[in-house]
């Protein structure tokens, strides 16, 4: 039986390169978050699924570091994807 993937109400990407705070590098809502998710996926991109943390970071302007109050919320995701690909996060 193949299950339908939901489709995302919104999607944010952000970047991280260990030098900097996380960037804001895309975010949308509707279609343009299904072709976020879409080029996510067809490139590799671990997906993360936190309505409420996406909420918050869609209001984070394209570009722009994410906030330190997003800090900590941010920094599990990111430790739940390093983990997944077997490595360790960059030091500062």
């Amino acid at each position: 039986m193949n299950e339908e993937r939901k489709k995302p109400d919104r999607a944010v990407a952000l970047r991280y390169d260990g030098d900097a705070p996380p960037r804001v590098v895309a975010k949308g809502e509707g279609a343009l978050a299904r072709a976020i998710v879409e080029l996510a996926r067809e490139h590799g991109v671990p997906l993360h699924e936190d309505p409420a943390l996406a909420a918050l970071l869609a209001r984070v302007d394209l570009e722009a570091c994410i906030p330190p109050e997003l800090f900590e919320a941010v920094a599990a995701v990111l430790a739940f994807v390093y983990a997944l690909e077997g490595k360790a996060p960059p030091r500062p």
